[in-house]
């Protein structure tokens, strides 16, 4: 077999074809890589390797045409038959030779990702995944030329046949869309023969070992086939005799259903375990919180995808399969808009986008929609004075996980939090309203005035930064909440605090207070550009589990003042402990006072904050540390009250600043005050969809991209030309 590879492979080389066929294939790819890539500075091949997957169409002809049928036509092919060598290894050794032809691209390919890392971030995860299944996917389409130059006596007709074939390969997915939408089972028969849709799984960025399979039983199928068509002109029969058409066609039907049986076989191993995610940002990786809930499931869910399957979204359709492989419960159906328009109509009023999900139990239902599962960037293009949106975010895990927790949950279970209002507070940002959405709690605005007090259904209130003072009535009846158990988190601003007398009452129940003037941060490490956008430390505690990772961001914060052992400075409740109690002497438990955030010893409470000149102290502000985050636990009624010194903890700019670690410090917050129902697990944070794009000289851009799509490709045609010559001279 050896021999033969190497005979074959020298071939190629020894003439243009294979010279061709690589500096094509590269020119190409260049061309892709140098738009996508070095021009727009996108950082994956996916797009490159996409649009080369049509070339394949045309250069495997090229390649394939000539291995047998010239051989047939000229009769050599007698020579290498009447050989000691058996027809399975010459069938082996010349289609290891194509392939490895093809092979010398796929390297020059791989080294593309490599030049783009020294500009900047890759995911070279996803770039190799996608490179390995175009690769897999070449390798198939090989195998079909081989088949039919096995088969045909013309050079030609050979080529164009393998062009045909492929070409309706590649349109499979539209041919059999147009048969049958929904699908049936002539659908899934031709299916069989799409090489080109389990190429199109590997450019997200999971290695699947289910088009794996595929595609090495259809090579390993194909070389057999071939290997069958040169047996039938190897030997002679008489009619006495076992034919070996006989024989062949028996033989044929086993492989052909070994290949059958195989395929179903993997593709009947949960996705979890056949789908191996490269992803950079681990996109399709569903997170333990997820796993450990769907462990527990014990209530059935299904999920409807209001599209048809063959034009289902494939980022949501590999998290959708992977939920249904970690439980039994979880069934999934695509509801073919076109076939059943009204199937939304059971579920909501308003028809949901294509490819918006609906999650149904016995319970109750939730509809996700497609616009809620991508987060979207918009610029505006001022060259051309329109509006580009690029995604920038996946939510699929953190909404459907929410929806089967919500779907499931009973119904005293679901929480309510009032977000007070009619006192001029500020809204919270987008980005908190989503946690507490997907956290399955409904956020309903609350104004006192009308009420007798706080609705007894209040899992939690929120009073954002109140810029207008309550009325006494108002103040107390939140006191009363306080006072029966109640929960909430209170949020001040430097600018309002003193002239709101009654607000200020709700905290000095507790002994706690906002102090006057707004805190500079003199520590560099320890703030954004400006002295004012603090970068507190966060305290690692049950309210702040999840952003202690990274950095929380305050603008414009007031101190927090509370009880603390007599004598004793904010400083020093900072390196002493994280935690103060203030004493009873009527028998009552301790009220425990829990540091979240806190300033560096360097900063200063800026007193008069309206006139400042400089960061540093001055005459009549405090000196640090300043605790700018508190909670407060009161074990004789249960009340437990979250206390921050900025509207802009909860704000979406500030938030965005440090990657969603305020929201995810919020989450904490909120899940903590919810008290026993468990929603940890349903406040998934969304994943990033894409690196950023790089950025790269314009000259290095061009001069790379001409290298790769001109240089390097005539270099090779003029070696193949000049090898080719001198061999025809001799």
């Amino acid at each position: 077999m050896f021999a033969i590879f190497k005979r074959e492979f020298r071939s190629y080389f020894q003439t243009v074809v294979g010279w061709l066929f690589v500096s094509a294939l590269l020119a190409v790819y260049g061309l892709y890589f140098y738009v996508y890539n070095l021009k727009n500075g996108y950082p994956y091949i996916t797009y490159d390797l996409k649009g080369i997957g049509f070339v394949m169409l045309i250069a495997v002809p090229i390649l394939t045409m000539r291995c047998l049928s010239d051989e047939r036509k000229t009769k050599t092919d007698q020579l290498i038959l009447t050989s000691p060598v058996s027809v399975g290894k010459i069938v082996a050794g010349k289609y290891l030779a194509m392939a490895a032809v093809f092979t010398i691209d796929i390297i020059l390919f791989a080294i593309s990702p490599l030049i783009l890392s020294i500009f900047g971030k890759v995911a070279l995860g996803e770039c190799y995944v996608a490179i390995f299944g175009y690769w897999l996917y070449g390798c198939a389409c090989i195998a079909v030329g081989l088949f039919i130059s096995s088969i045909s006596e013309s050079v030609i007709i050979s080529a164009i046949l393998t062009f045909v074939i492929l070409f309706l390969s590649y349109m499979m997915q539209s041919i059999t869309g147009l048969i049958s939408a929904n699908g049936n089972l002539l659908t899934k028969i031709l299916e069989c023969f799409d090489l080109y849709t389990p190429f199109d799984g590997y450019m997200s960025g999971c290695l699947d070992l289910t088009s794996t399979v595929y595609y090495l039983t259809v090579i390993l199928l194909l070389c057999f086939l071939t290997t069958q068509s040169i047996q039938k002109r190897r030997w002679s029969f008489t009619k006495k005799k076992i034919g070996t058409g006989v024989f062949s066609a028996g033989l044929i039907g086993i492989m052909c259903v070994i290949a059958v049986v195989v395929n179903l076989i993997v593709a009947g191993i949960p996705t979890t375990y056949t789908s191996l995610d490269f992803s950079y940002t681990q996109l399709f990786s569903l997170t333990d919180d997820t796993k450990d809930y769907l462990k527990n499931l014990d209530t059935d869910v299904t999920i409807y995808v209001l599209n048809s399957e063959k034009s289902k979204d494939a980022t949501i359709a590999e998290t959708l399969e992977r939920y249904e492989s970690l439980s039994s419960h979880i069934k999934v159906e695509y509801i073919n808009p076109s076939t059943s328009p009204n199937f939304y109509l059971d579920y909501t009023d308003s028809a949901p986008t294509t490819n918006s999900l609906i999650v149904v139990s016995d319970n109750r239902s939730k509809v996700i929609d497609y616009n809620d599962i991508y987060d979207y960037d918009t610029s505006m293009d001022y060259s051309t004075y329109q509006y580009n949106q690029t995604i920038k975010g996946y939510d699929g895990e953190g909404q459907i996980t929410s929806a089967i927790e919500y779907v499931t949950m009973d119904s005293d279970t679901l929480p309510v939090i009032y977000q007070l209002t009619g006192h001029n507070e500020t809204t919270l940002g987008s980005n908190f309203s989503d946690v507490i959405s997907k956290a399955n709690i409904t956020l309903k605005s609350l104004e006192l005035f009308n009420e007798e007090k706080v609705p007894d259904d209040a899992s939690a209130i929120i009073i954002n930064s109140p810029t207008e003072d309550f009325n006494e009535a108002d103040a107390q009846k939140v006191i009363d909440y306080l006072n029966n158990g109640g929960k909430a988190m209170i949020i001040g601003c430097y600018a309002y605090n003193d002239s709101l007398t009654n607000f200020n009452k709700i905290l000095d129940t507790y002994g706690v207070s906002f102090k006057k003037g707004v805190v500079a941060e003199n520590d560099t490490s320890r703030y954004y550009q400006n002295p004012l956008y603090v970068l507190p430390d966060v305290k690692s505690t049950d309210y702040t589990a999840d952003a202690t990772d990274g950095y929380v961001f305050l603008a414009g914060t007031s101190a927090i003042n509370y009880p603390q052992t007599s004598g004793q400075t904010d400083a020093q409740a900072d390196e002493d402990a994280t935690e103060s109690t203030e004493s009873s002497d009527d028998g009552e438990k301790e009220i425990t006072y829990e540091q979240l955030l806190t300033t560096s010893d360097q900063a200063v409470l800026k007193s008069d904050w309206q006139n400042i000149t400089t960061s540093k102290y001055e005459d009549g502000d405090e000196k640090g540390s300043f605790t700018v985050g508190l909670a407060i636990d009161d074990p004789n009624t249960g009340a437990v009250v979250t206390v921050f010194g900025t509207p802009y903890v909860v704000d979406d700019t500030y938030d965005n600043a440090v990657s969603g670690n305020n929201a995810d410090m919020f989450k904490d917050v909120i899940s903590k005050m919810a008290g026993d129902v468990e929603l940890s697990t349903s406040v998934i944070p969304e994943k990033d969809y894409n690196l950023s794009n790089i950025t790269i000289n314009t000259m290095a851009a061009i001069w790379t991209g001409i290298s790769i799509m001109i240089i390097l490709p005539i270099i090779l045609l003029i070696a193949g030309i000049a090898i080719w010559a001198v061999r025809r001279k001799k």
